[in-house]
């Protein structure tokens, strides 16, 4: 049996950021990003570069110094987002693009007020301008725990066949359980949506490391119809 490799993604330089005081310069993140590599983290997640220009040259700091990691930056899904990280993070030895965009009702509805085949659309386009940097692209449901299961099939399998390489199931405001979560995750590997006729051929998705907040599915070819 082939064993299973177990990748550590860190986001304390951009998630870990949020927390109020916990703001880094761009010499702190080098700092902390040196010592993350020694560690032998797989994937850095060094900022979000369309913040605001002090990002965009943090990350672009931290990819021009780590050779041992992969280097990633954050990216909502809308082309301006996309390309600034993708210029951050184009001179890392290995970078990776994380895009992502709502997909709960009442995110689509409220926050987006787009319709969810627009959703789709929009995220389809951000991996698409995302792979013109790098083939190691990341996507995120965001609000994965409130979302329709159907329709997270539907925009995953869509992600994926254009060429998303790791899926990240996150849960932002942390309304499922642990057994609810584990259900919800199991059943995305191996359920199509009602519209699929076939699974994405190109689906080897890498796992990585999960949180309290975030749970990522690992895919492993193609799965059965469920």
């Amino acid at each position: 049996m082939k064993k299973e490799k177990l990748i550590i993604f860190d986001t304390t330089m951009r998630d870990g950021e949020q927390s109020p005081g916990a703001s880094m310069t761009k010499e702190e993140k080098l700092r902390i990003a040196r010592h993350l590599e020694r560690m032998r983290v797989d994937v850095i997640e060094a900022g979000f570069p369309a913040a605001s220009d002090g990002d965009f040259e943090s990350v672009k700091a931290v990819a021009a110094a780590v050779r041992d990691s992969t280097v990633c930056g954050l990216a909502r899904a809308n082309e301006k987002d996309v390309r600034r990280c993708g210029e951050a993070v184009r001179g890392a030895k290995s970078p990776r693009v994380h895009t992502f965009i709502a997909t709960s009702p009442i995110h689509m509805e409220k926050k987006l007020r787009m319709e969810p085949s627009q959703v789709i659309d929009q995220a389809v386009r951000a991996v698409t301008w995302a792979r013109e940097y790098t083939d190691n692209v990341e996507f995120s449901p965001e609000d994965a725990g409130r979302s329709d299961i159907d329709f997270l099939c539907r925009i995953l399998e869509q992600v994926i066949a254009a060429g998303a390489t790791t899926i990240n199931v996150p849960d932002q405001v942390s309304r499922s359980a642990a057994s609810s979560a584990h259900g919800r995750i199991s059943t995305l590997p191996t359920r199509r949506s009602q519209s699929a006729s076939t699974f994405p051929a190109n689906s080897s998705c890498s796992p990585i490391s999960s949180s309290a907040s975030k749970r990522y599915w690992p895919i492993r070819g193609s799965p059965p119809a469920a």
